[in-house]
């Protein structure tokens, strides 16, 4: 009963991070997001493409699928099987649900299993199991971004920060390894990012990209 229960919320997890709110909005304006910018159906590339209005959508919604995920699904399934409750933790059905719609929302499989990088939807979910974390890593992101401008510098600081922050703020083992698969995760999505921050060539916020200089020597023509 126990495993099924886990299973259950593990499965609806998934599904409910696997809505990629970047690509619906993309097509609600006639845009493939995959095909425009950097190809990412994340918000940041939503923005680039769409406009503010679109980007604070997908944001908003991709973090809402791991809040709900993580905060609302154990207390359903307890909920549909009474019989379960107080045979299984709902921290730790709320934790498993945090990992699974992080999963869904990077490898969703309405998209052949390419998604995002699980940014927002990883701060909704850890603002839902370990709040203080959620609290401690959006302001390490918000911090990196004010003082450099890069969105992926400051998703690589917060994701590199997160095992800490859950330690410090639940000092719990199973936590503490969750949160650090999912900072790795994030981490190791932003690897073409990091490259690009090292060999200077990573584009700051609110300006465009460097055109090879090749490109910008022919469209000069």
């Amino acid at each position: 009963m126990q495993l099924a229960v886990y299973i259950g919320v593990i499965v609806a997890a998934y599904f409910l991070g696997s809505i990629p709110t970047g690509y619906l909005t993309g097509r609600a304006r006639g845009v493939d997001i995959r095909t425009a910018g950097s190809g990412n159906i994340g918000a940041t590339n939503t923005l680039r493409v769409l406009g503010r209005k679109a980007g604070a959508f997908v944001l908003l919604g991709d973090a809402v699928k791991g809040f709900v995920a993580a905060r609302y699904l154990g207390v359903l399934a307890l909920a549909l099987v009474p019989q379960a409750q107080g045979k299984v933790s709902l921290p730790y059905l709320g934790l498993a649900a945090a990992a699974a719609s992080v999963l869904g929302h990077n490898y969703t499989c309405w998209l052949r299993f390419k998604g995002g990088k699980g940014i927002s939807t990883s701060c909704g979910a850890i603002l839902a199991v370990v709040p203080l974390a959620g609290v401690i890593i959006l302001a390490t992101w918000i911090l990196v971004f004010a003082a450099t401008r890069y969105v992926s510098a400051a998703s690589v600081a917060a994701a590199a920060i997160l095992p800490f922050a859950a330690w410090y703020s639940q000092d719990n083992h199973l936590i503490t390894a969750v949160m650090a698969g999912l900072g790795l995760l994030a981490i190791l999505k932003h690897r073409a990012n990091i490259g690009r921050l090292l060999a200077g060539t990573e584009p700051r916020f609110g300006r465009p990209k460097k055109l090879p200089e090749a490109a910008a020597a022919g469209g000069a023509k």
